[in-house]
């Protein structure tokens, strides 16, 4: 793939991620460089359904813009670049505040796979407490590099982790992937807080989920094609008339 394909499929993936709910105003997607994996790209500091091509930077691992030109960095770019340092197998990242996951992030309830979609999330999402790196005065957001590496050492091998009182991050190696998983988990939230009202919940167990994971992978062009489709066709109803 392209550099300028890369781009595309990145401009896609925030407008897709606003479109499916994941993102508002806030939250960001990221993917490694194609060609120079010490380097990622990203947007500037803006809504994500907002970003077009010439708003996507690119950063080295220290979080650091290549070509600012003056543009507004996101405060919290070093949740990408830190994972990257620490997951060489990472190649796309997704951080939002999707909101049915933040009630598992401050209760302790595990956020497991409850359903053949969410396989990636294995035994449970891991949860990151900022006050173990940053102390209890912090205003949530992964501002530094120090906190940054305390929750990419949170992820660890996972493919997502919630962020306690602040939202969650996705990880995969692929755009399309990272993009399903954040979408996904949001929809595995919602329906495990239904189930626990109804009663006890037959999770998903270890072979199921990694067995779910994988056939899932595989057939990730087809949520990514519907997905471009709906964003495209929202596109052009927006669009004045010629």
């Amino acid at each position: 793939m392209s550099v300028e394909a890369l781009i595309d499929d990145l401009v896609s993936a925030n407008h897709i991620l606003y479109e499916q709910g994941v993102v508002d105003g806030f939250g960001h997607v990221s993917a490694r460089h194609e060609t120079n994996p010490a380097r990622f790209l990203l947007a500037r500091s803006m809504a994500p359904a907002l970003v077009a091509a010439e708003d996507i930077m690119e950063f080295d691992l220290e979080a650091n813009p290549i070509d600012p030109r003056g543009r507004r960095t996101y405060l919290e770019r070093f949740i990408h670049s830190e994972i990257y340092r620490t997951r060489p197998d990472v190649h796309a990242i997704v951080h939002s505040h999707s909101p049915s996951l933040i009630p598992f992030g401050v209760t302790g309830t595990p956020l497991r796979p409850i359903f053949h979609m969410t396989g990636f999330l294995g035994g449970a999402a891991p949860i990151f407490e900022i006050r173990e790196a940053g102390g209890p005065k912090t205003d949530m957001l992964i501002r530094t590099r120090e906190l940054g590496a305390a929750l990419a050492r949170t992820v660890g091998p996972a493919s997502f982790a919630l962020m306690r009182g602040h939202g969650s991050v996705a990880v995969g190696r692929s755009l399309k992937q990272v993009v399903f998983r954040a979408i996904y988990a949001e929809v595995n939230a919602r329906l495990q807080s239904e189930a626990m009202r109804l009663g006890d919940i037959t999770f998903l167990n270890d072979d199921e989920a990694a067995n779910a994971s994988l056939a899932n992978d595989n057939q990730l062009d087809r949520p990514w094609e519907l997905w471009i489709r709906g964003i495209r066709s929202r596109a052009r109803r927006s669009s004045p008339a010629q």
